[in-house]
């Protein structure tokens, strides 16, 4: 682990003594302990704890959920002014420096930073399971488009509006790259991952 003292998180996590924060945030964000949480859920967590030190530190009683209230009231877009004013005064009256906190919480670069260059943490995203996902989802799709046309099919067939003997029904998609002429089904494409353009 480095010790980069130019890291914004490294120096809050010392300043408002989070000491156990930086491993939590490097397996939260690697996904460790269940699903992986993006950068930008990180700096929400780790801004609240910023909040939730500082109210401690001030002596303030608060409630289960209010921590994350207040949070929100500071930093979301979509809260009125009187409504951000009012969070501001009550922290201000129980002895924080609002000012000085908003000022403290973190961007998801901020981050990062700190979970690469400070942590030496790195995500290798499993880009074959991000196709194999998208695939389900096409699979998916096609199943249903083949229902649709099987029950319109049989319901019109019932109805006397169509005849047909015994049938079955094939759904394809198919991908034609215009640069080398390749044309392939979904999957076969997916499975190869490339056409024949070099």
């Amino acid at each position: 682990m480095s010790s980069d003292t130019r890291s914004k998180v490294a120096r809050l996590i010392d300043a408002y003594d989070l000491a156990p924060i930086g491993a939590d945030l490097e397996a939260a964000w690697l996904g460790e302990s269940g699903e992986r949480q993006s950068l930008r859920d990180l700096a929400d967590r780790f801004n609240r704890a910023l909040l939730r030190s500082a109210v401690r530190d001030a002596g303030m009683d608060v409630v289960d959920g209010e921590i994350r209230n207040y949070y929100r009231l500071l930093t979301a877009e979509d809260v009125s002014a009187g409504r951000r004013v009012e969070a501001e005064n009550r922290l201000d009256a129980a002895g924080l420096d609002v000012d000085a906190l908003v000022e403290d919480f973190v961007t998801y670069q901020a981050i990062r930073h700190y979970l690469t260059e400070v942590r030496g943490a790195s995500y290798e995203r499993d880009d074959r399971a991000g196709v194999d996902r998208e695939r389900s989802v096409i699979d998916r799709l096609q199943s249903r488009v083949e229902r649709v046309v099987r029950d319109t099919v049989d319901r019109l067939a019932g109805a006397g509006r169509l005849a047909v003997g015994d049938y079955r029904v094939f759904v394809s998609v198919d991908v034609l790259c215009e640069d080398c002429g390749g044309q392939y089904t979904v999957g076969e494409l997916l499975d190869r991952g490339h056409c024949d353009c070099d």
